[in-house]
């Protein structure tokens, strides 16, 4: 004999309901995960081996995702890439980190100490991506840095950074090569100092990095930009010494202890 639906929704109860719709959610995730840096576009068979299903399934799924704008779709080259609602997911997603919300008093102070704009940034799988930038107001010049900005592994101060303190595992876009040889140098007097110092001559721009800690691991980086005029590249110059003080001051904020590699 048959069971009538409770409630009167005619949906049967259970995993078996959900599990439809799980698959859906997880396929989606699939296919925009499989978007990187290195890999901006993807080909339909391409998203069809990644699904593992047919080219009919892996057609619709690119269809809806087109539909939400996740996804785009170039007719010239027959190939898809994410959707501008990514961006916008994004910079909600970084907005919302921890380490934001409590650096932002931070920022806002150090700035009114040293009258730079000040910029925060975190790893996000494959480079240095800025989620917080405070401005300068009283220099005859002003520099802003646009939040969702992705820096250069080796050329940036931030970038760096991060090469100094994550794990080599963690920075798979950097060829051994420059891990052995070119950079080490530079990459151990960050760890000897805490700091690292930009002066690219393209534009006059000058960036003092430093690095922000959760326990021993580095979460995110701190930095000073200003002009060449205005910022010192000495990395025992007051005003980067200030850039520490708060780097370090974050950190134990965030739950750093003396014996972790910028308690101090």
């Amino acid at each position: 004999m048959a069971t009538k639906a409770q409630g009167g929704t005619g949906e049967q109860e259970g995993p078996d309901r959900t599990a439809p719709t799980i698959q859906t959610v997880q396929r989606a995730a699939l296919i925009l995960g499989s978007f990187t840096v290195g890999k901006p576009h993807m080909s339909l068979n391409e998203i069809t081996a990644r699904l593992g299903a047919s080219k009919a399934t892996a057609h619709r799924y690119t269809k809806a995702l087109r539909a939400a704008n996740l996804l785009r779709y170039d007719e010239r080259t027959s190939l898809y890439s994410l959707g501008p609602q990514v961006l916008t997911l994004a910079t909600a997603a970084r907005a919302g980190l921890p380490i934001v919300a409590a650096a932002e008093p931070y920022m806002e102070e150090l700035v009114r100490r040293i009258d730079e704009t000040i910029v925060l940034s975190v790893w996000d799988g494959e480079s240095a991506t800025v989620v917080r930038s405070v401005d300068n107001t009283d220099h005859m010049v002003r520099i802003s840095v646009r939040v969702g900005s992705r820096l250069n592994l080796t050329s940036s101060a931030q970038g760096r950074v991060f090469l100094a303190f994550l794990p080599p595992e963690q920075v798979p876009t950097l060829p051994r090569s420059v891990r052995k040889s070119e950079l080490n140098e530079e990459l151990e007097a960050i760890r000897k100092h805490g700091l690292s110092v930009n002066s690219p001559t393209v534009n006059g721009v000058r960036t003092v990095a430093a690095p922000i800690f959760e326990g021993d691991k580095i979460s995110g980086t701190l930095a000073i930009v200003g002009t060449t005029a205005t910022v010192d590249d000495d990395v025992t110059s007051p005003m980067a010494q200030a850039l520490l003080e708060t780097a370090r001051a974050l950190s134990q904020r965030l739950g750093t202890s003396e014996d972790s590699p910028n308690g101090g």
